[in-house]
């Protein structure tokens, strides 16, 4: 049998189902260190044949993907759907050279678009982001001189939700993602609007940690913060909720990396920032549509500690939110907050809470989860990680697209 590269086909089979090496080793009944081992190719001399079974049964592919570099057949969930792609298109197309939209009109379509992705309607999304980005486009482009910071403001602001859309899909849209959010910062610095332009800088680092730069992300993120606080902060609920956010995407940007004792500690800060603007605020507002105050600072502290596979943290801190206050989130914050307990409960082996949560998750937002690659991916781990499955997992797979 020929073993060469049967570890660097682990390895990547075990990125693309989202385990970490200690998550990949638990469910082997190893641990972390066996993984670098034999993903080192130092345990590839004469790998038991049932090793590799069960190696391709957690990992959910045939042996033969192990044994051979075949291409693999794209897994399921790995791209956008369908009408995602009508969004991707009008990133593209030319400046029409036809009357454009009045600002009033575009702002009541941006406010129906906002309202759709905070309500998990991203089909619906998808249909009226492409007229959005081509009539913003249009009005910045003829705005007269008088106008022009409003016409940018409008215009950055589509940018944001497009490229927050458009991050829903992850890896398969990341280029047109990030392409979106340099669009929305340089509008944003047009317009000489500091909400919009620490907005924008939002999405920049987020697309940033896509990139698999979580360190720039983090720079760039709290830079944008220390430049504008002043600014921000005389601005009201609406200035501090952009504050807010900047420092709970600091929070993200410092969990993407390997935890480390200096990053936990790092991100803590950031969240501890954030707290404190929360408290300034005094209360959770959905101002330019952040849903930031103290929930919101405690839903990204649950985050937090997930990406740095600190379930049973993560669990303690989901206990300190108060249920009626995130039962007044918006639906993408509630959805979201279940998907990330499902990851909280599989990292402290709870696969039966991980999947209530999951279909939790679906009942509130289906697209939230049916959708994108990573919840797909999720859905996917906990049925690996579930020697017999029930009926309502393996229902949920199979509209995942996924074997069950």
């Amino acid at each position: 049998m020929d073993t060469s590269g049967i570890g660097r086909r682990i390895a990547y089979w075990r990125d693309r189902r989202g385990f970490t090496q200690t998550d990949f080793g638990q469910l082997m009944g190893q641990t972390k260190r066996w993984v670098q081992d034999i993903e080192g190719g130092k345990r590839q001399q004469d790998p038991r044949l049932s090793v590799l079974v069960r190696a391709a049964d957690v990992l959910r592919v045939p042996l033969e993907q192990l044994l051979t570099d075949s291409p693999p057949a794209p897994p399921a969930g790995s791209g956008p759907p369908a009408y995602a792609l009508g969004v991707v298109d009008a990133l593209y197309s030319p400046v029409l050279d036809t009357e454009p939209p009045p600002l009033a009109a575009l702002h009541r379509q941006l406010v129906y678009c906002c309202e759709a992705f905070q309500a998990c309607h991203y089909a619906a999304l998808a249909r009226e982001l492409p007229a959005l980005i081509t009539g913003a486009g249009q009005t910045a482009h003829a705005a007269p001189v008088g106008a022009q910071s409003d016409a940018q403001a409008l215009l950055s602001r589509v940018y944001q939700l497009v490229t927050s859309y458009l991050h829903k899909y992850g890896e398969a849209t990341a280029i047109q993602a990030a392409l979106a959010a340099d669009r929305a910062l340089a509008a944003a610095e047009r317009s000489g609007d500091p909400v919009q332009i620490g907005a924008a800088a939002r999405r920049v680092a987020k697309s940033l940690v896509y990139q698999k730069r979580p360190a720039a992300a983090v720079d760039f993120v709290t830079a944008a913060a220390r430049r504008l606080s002043d600014d921000l902060s005389e601005r009201g609920p609406l200035g501090l909720s952009t504050l807010g956010m900047l420092y709970l995407s600091a929070t993200i940007a410092a969990s993407s990396e390997e935890r480390t004792t200096a990053r936990v500690r790092a991100a803590s800060g950031y969240v501890e920032e954030a707290s404190e603007v929360a408290d300034r605020q005094g209360a959770d507002l959905n101002e330019d549509w952040t849903m930031f105050g103290p929930t919101n600072v405690g839903l990204h502290q649950v985050d937090m500690l997930v990406r740095f596979e600190d379930g049973w943290s993560a669990l303690e801190a989901a206990d300190e939110l108060d249920p009626e206050a995130l039962g007044k989130m918006t639906r993408e914050r509630q959805a979201g907050h279940r998907v990330t307990m499902a990851r909280a409960s599989l990292l402290t082996r709870r696969k039966d809470e991980a999947a209530k949560a999951l279909l939790e998750a679906e009942e509130l937002a289906p697209e939230e989860v049916l959708g994108r690659p990573d919840t797909v991916h999720l859905v996917q781990d906990v049925v690996g990680a579930t020697p017999n499955p029930g009926g309502e997992l393996r229902a949920l797979a199979e509209r995942c697209g996924l074997r069950a």
